[in-house]
């Protein structure tokens, strides 16, 4: 069986995985170099409230329900080609589950472990009607976010992106502008109401969440955060679709296309590279939050760079082309074609 070509890929699910990588590696680094808790009044303590207030819990929930368009469109694309989806769909998460487990002994709180488990329950899903789905996803959306069960979330986020994915959102988004546009409105009211009430609850010292249990004040506002995390994801998506309208934006943003395009390989070294500058530069236990942040925009413009050479001569990301040769076991050609160049 050969892999699949010529599939038109859905440009705006790529910016979006790109951002979603953007916002992850910011919280990630934390708990695997143990960053150091901010003093009081610090310029590292307004760091640690702007994280929590705008990145912890919103990127991640982007990730996830941007896995669940990917399992819609990769399944109905196979069938499409006359290949067994569902198949092809159970050897793709069980190389995913694969990766995730050696992944996730390194940073045990990765997301592929979990995303291919979840892609396994809800894989009966893709038969239900639209509506069904969108129903049930929302539904177990806001249950969840009220109790801020942030794991368990990832269920219906990915239910929700089938859904998407079954309505055909992210195609041809030219002619949806009008759509967008409310949507993106209708969630900024939201977040801003939801980021103001988190705002208000924010402990008046920094804490150290990675480190052990939080006291009462710390675990609302960390709660609340859970809680408004998906309407802040939401208005994320939208103002990104919205700003793509603009072709100088689309070229602006154009490494962040293949960020995203190469979003597997760019999520694993993600961790190689912390751990690497960790280990190099003896960072563990020794960075401030703000030096954590130098680190990863260090890491950005190394993974950016190499995501914009690498795909000007290959067709896929490394992990993404290993990846694809065991969903089909057989390993498609990595270089491009000379056409694909020009």
């Amino acid at each position: 069986m050969k892999p699949t070509e010529g599939n038109k890929r859905i440009d705006i699910l790529d910016y979006l995985r790109g951002l979603a990588l953007l916002g992850i590696i910011l919280v990630n680094i934390l708990p695997l170099l143990a960053v150091k808790l901010p003093s009081p009044g610090s310029a590292d303590a307004a760091y640690q409230r702007f994280l929590f207030l705008f990145v912890e819990g919103r990127f991640y929930t982007l990730f996830s329900f941007l896995f669940g368009v990917g399992f819609y469109i990769f399944i109905s694309r196979a069938n499409a080609k006359g290949k067994n989806g569902y198949v092809l769909f159970l050897r793709r998460i069980a190389a995913l589950f694969i990766l995730g487990w050696f992944h996730v002994k390194f940073h045990p709180g990765e997301a592929l472990t979990v995303y291919a488990v979840t892609g396994l329950l809800l894989l009966p899903f893709y038969k239900v009607k639209k509506e069904i789905n969108l129903g049930i996803g929302l539904i177990l959306l806001v249950s969840l976010s009220i109790m801020a069960f942030k794991l368990f979330m990832v269920v219906p986020l990915i239910l929700l992106g089938i859904a998407a994915g079954q309505y055909r959102i992210f195609e041809k988004l030219a002619g949806k502008l009008k759509e967008a546009a409310i949507f993106t409105g209708v969630m900024f009211l939201l977040s801003m109401a939801g980021l103001i009430y988190q705002f208000q609850h924010a402990p008046s010292a920094p804490f150290g969440f990675f480190e052990g249990g939080v006291d009462e004040t710390t675990y609302m506002f960390l709660s609340i955060g859970i809680m408004i995390g998906p309407l802040v994801s939401a208005l994320y998506v939208g103002l990104l679709i919205l700003l793509l309208q603009f072709s100088f934006v689309q070229k602006l943003l154009s490494p962040l296309k293949s960020y995203g395009r190469m979003a597997l390989t760019n999520y694993i070294f993600q961790t190689v590279f912390i751990y690497l500058a960790g280990y190099v530069f003896n960072l563990f236990d020794a960075l401030s939050y703000l030096e954590s942040l130098i680190v990863c925009l260090i890491v950005y413009v190394i993974q950016l760079i190499f995501s914009v050479v690498w795909l000007r001569y290959f067709q896929f990301g490394p992990l993404e082309w290993i990846w694809r040769g065991l969903t089909y076991l057989e390993l498609p050609p990595m270089r491009k074609r000379i056409k694909d160049e020009n």
